[in-house]
């Protein structure tokens, strides 16, 4: 490799210029967290209704059992639950967690293909997450989180990282360490949650966001102008 091949693929892994999240990045933040405050609220009897998380997830979740022969709570809820369990968590921990990494990866996904499309893979990355967990799981309880679009801005931003590395005649070798990271990484949240990680989705999430930055990840000669 020559000095100007490792300085093209030095000047795409590091970030340029001041962290700012971008508005895109924190419009999600804010609408994810203030669903889940909302429930916080509710479990501690502050709004009057504490009820109101099992209603959410009765309506809001993904119910794998709604694309088989369940009865809906409303006409559009097999459609909707697609979207809808992405702003849903577990808790505060659950929330936190995911959004740490929203605003790390988001950062990183919005700098190489602007806030549109990183805002369609985000949504399209939770749709194919949950097409992973309706055609890998037979689960009867509700799955919800926002760690499908999540993989899904991860397997954008290896897509990129391994097509200039390949257009620059280097090895595969750290993407193949990547997958490996990200598979002990699942095992790792299966063992310490006890089983309650759905790998599924995650698995759904990382195909699609690699698939979709095929589409709208720039190729290196329009990035470099």
């Amino acid at each position: 490799m020559n000095g100007q091949q490792e300085t093209a693929i030095r000047s795409r892994s590091q970030p340029r210029g001041p962290w700012r999240p971008a508005p895109a990045v924190v419009a999600i933040v804010i609408v994810t967290c203030c669903v889940e405050f909302l429930l916080q609220a509710s479990d501690l009897g502050l709004t009057g209704n504490t009820r109101l998380r099992g209603f959410a997830y009765e309506n809001g979740a993904f119910w794998v059992g709604l694309l088989d022969n369940w009865r809906p709570n409303y006409p559009a809820q097999p459609w909707l639950m697609f979207l809808s369990y992405q702003v849903l968590h577990t808790g505060l921990s659950h929330l936190l967690g995911n959004m740490f990494v929203l605003l790390i990866v988001g950062h990183i996904v919005v700098r190489r293909v602007g806030q549109t499309w990183f805002a369609a893979i985000y949504v399209i990355s939770g749709i194919g997450g949950a097409i992973g967990f309706a055609l890998l799981s037979d689960s009867a309880q509700p799955m919800v989180g926002a760690s499908g679009a999540l993989f899904g801005l991860v397997g954008a931003w290896k897509w990129q990282d391994w097509f200039f590395n390949a257009q620059n005649g280097v090895g595969g070798k750290s993407l193949v360490m990547d997958i490996i990271g990200l598979i002990l990484l699942n095992i790792l949240l299966w063992v310490v949650q006890g089983g309650q990680v759905a790998w599924e989705t995650h698995l759904g999430g990382f195909l699609t966001g690699w698939l979709a930055a095929t589409l709208v990840i720039p190729r290196e000669e329009e990035s470099a102008r």
